[in-house]
């Protein structure tokens, strides 16, 4: 039974959501980021960089400090608002390609820590530590897990009886996605979500690793601070955007790499080919069309992969991943890329952007080497998280991505 349930969300006026919603900080390049902070006082970008009003970088706890205060202040003059009943929160963005649309709600930690949330990414612990550290500092959470669940004739139902009502929020991004947020507070409504979501046994991560982990290392932390704690806390709760599997869109990431590993071309298609039928496609642009097949821009000439099934062995779901081959294959044992993590020498690109970008990237001489493959579906996804796997970083581009300062959940 996944635990999800109603809360009260610290949200912009009506008025001002429009300039208070952010992408995520990491998005805006320095050009951006600079005309945000200085010409809309309004922006969250204020709150989580806060050394701006002094015109200093600054880091650590002193960063989250301030984050808190910043936040503190936006509540004080108003420009937050929080509202008086536990609500579920309906939002859909329509953009010039997709619409999304789902539940932001708050989720159990216990859920997390007994697998009812399923994940299927491996975390690092030092992040963890520090964005547990930040939560515990600033005392809310603006950034909602992605999770994604079955679809679900009931909530379907409930989302369009609520949608055919005025939205709370209805506004324009930059990039001209617009956004639209209804309160559901309704107890009979808010119940039949909760009981709907009660049957399922389980919810799968699509984005939020992190913010999950952490989350769970507050509540713990939490817990033993407080010998009285009913688990009923908020710190025992982190912020979702519930979204059903349907309306998920998965896009793969793009590998580039700095260099040969010491060889020269002809070496490297030698050591390929004992794995792959390789096929020269020329100067024009190709992607892969297969399961198992996979697109190489080298040297100013695309080249198609084909993995020799009759050589390779798919032994468990992570086998049969493509990101799985293409480390086990090529990176790892040709390429030298040992942990793809972390190894300086590889970048990643992803799918939504044009195969020209991968060409690009190697022609301006920033690259060796690029690669390309088909999209994971959610199905592949969901397999590994039951068989409790863990993918090869990188291996999904998960949209939605959300926006900062929409909802926010306190402690």
């Amino acid at each position: 039974m996944a635990k999800i349930i109603p809360f009260r969300a610290v949200r912009p006026s009506r008025d001002k959501v429009g300039l208070v919603a952010s992408r995520s900080y990491q998005d805006y390049s320095v050009e951006e980021l600079k005309f945000q902070l200085e010409h809309n006082p309004f922006s969250f970008l204020h709150i989580i960089n806060p050394g701006y009003k002094f015109q200093k970088e600054i880091s650590g706890t002193k960063r989250f400090q301030l984050v808190k205060n910043r936040y503190l202040e936006f509540r004080e003059e108003g420009i937050f608002i929080q509202d008086e009943l536990p609500s579920y929160y309906i939002y859909k963005t329509i953009s010039r390609d997709q619409i999304y649309c789902g539940i932001i709600a708050a989720t159990s930690v216990d859920d997390y820590d007994k697998n009812v949330i399923k994940r299927h990414e491996d975390t690092i612990s030092q992040r963890e530590n520090l964005f547990k550290d930040y939560l515990q500092t600033v005392g809310f959470n603006t950034e909602p897990v992605l999770l994604t669940y079955p679809d679900s004739e009931v909530i379907n139902k409930i989302t369009d009886e609520v949608r055919s009502q005025r939205p709370e929020y209805e506004f324009s991004s930059l990039n001209r996605d617009t956004h639209y947020l209804w309160v559901v507070n309704d107890p009979k409504l808010t119940e039949q979500i909760r009981e709907e979501f009660e049957k399922m046994d389980c919810v799968y991560i699509a984005d939020g690793h992190h913010r999950s982990a952490s989350s769970s290392l507050l509540a713990a932390e939490s817990r033993e601070n407080n010998p009285k704690h009913t688990g009923e806390e908020p710190y025992n709760y982190f912020m979702s955007y519930l979204i059903a599997e349907s309306n998920l869109k998965l896009y793969e990431f793009n590998r580039l790499i700095t260099d040969l590993n010491g060889m020269s071309k002809k070496e490297f298609l030698m050591q390929l080919d004992e794995w792959f039928r390789i096929e020269n496609r020329g100067s024009e642009l190709y992607k892969p069309s297969k399961k198992h097949h996979f697109s190489m821009y080298l040297d100013g000439e695309f080249f198609s992969l084909y993995l020799r099934k009759t050589m390779y062995e798919f032994t468990d779901p992570l086998s049969a991943l493509d990101p799985y081959i293409l480390f086990v294959k090529v990176l790892k044992p040709l390429l030298g890329i040992e942990d793809p993590r972390n190894d300086l020498r590889i970048s990643y690109l992803p799918g939504r952007q044009e195969s020209f970008e991968v060409k690009k990237a190697v022609d301006e001489e920033h690259f060796a080497v690029g690669f390309g493959m088909l999209p994971l579906t959610i199905e592949e996804v969901k397999q590994i998280a039951d068989a409790g796997l863990t993918m090869p970083p990188k291996s999904t581009y998960i949209e939605p991505k959300l926006r900062s300062g929409l909802t926010i959940y306190e402690f």
